[in-house]
Order: structure tokens, then sequence, then C-alpha cells
């Protein structure tokens, strides 16, 4: 039986749990299978689901291509 899709209410809840945010700002629930959710102050734009493997894994090139250029 497939899983059932988390409803709005599901990611709320889970937005406001002071338990998915490890020192206030790194987003990490594995019920939430989204790459980027909310930030928790929601008008600053999106942050990583460090639960996620593949939004980790979406950081690495970003992390690459930042050291390449600061180590010109």
């Amino acid at each position: 039986m497939k899983p059932e899709k988390p409803t709005q209410e599901d990611y709320d809840n889970w937005h406001k749990n002071p338990n998915n945010w490890y020192l206030g700002f790194f987003y990490y629930n594995p019920k939430d299978k989204r790459l980027l959710p909310p930030k928790r102050i929601q008008w600053m734009g999106y942050t990583v689901n460090f639960a996620n493997p593949y939004s980790v894994s979406l950081l690495l090139p970003v992390f690459i291509i930042l050291a390449l250029i600061l180590s010109k």
C-alpha cells in the first residue's frame, strides 16, 4: 500500500515543531520528503532538509564551486 501524501497541516506541524530544528536553523525531518522546505521565518526563503539524502547531495556541488572560487 502506498503511503499517504502529507497534508498541508502535516507540513505546518512539522515546521512548527522545535524538535525538527537543530540550533534553531538546521531543519532535520525524515518524514518530510521535500528537498527545500521553507525557513523558520518563511519570508527569508528556503532551507535544506538535512534528513533527505538528495538535498544534502544538492549542497555538495555548491560547496565545491565555492571552494574552487575561493581557492583562486
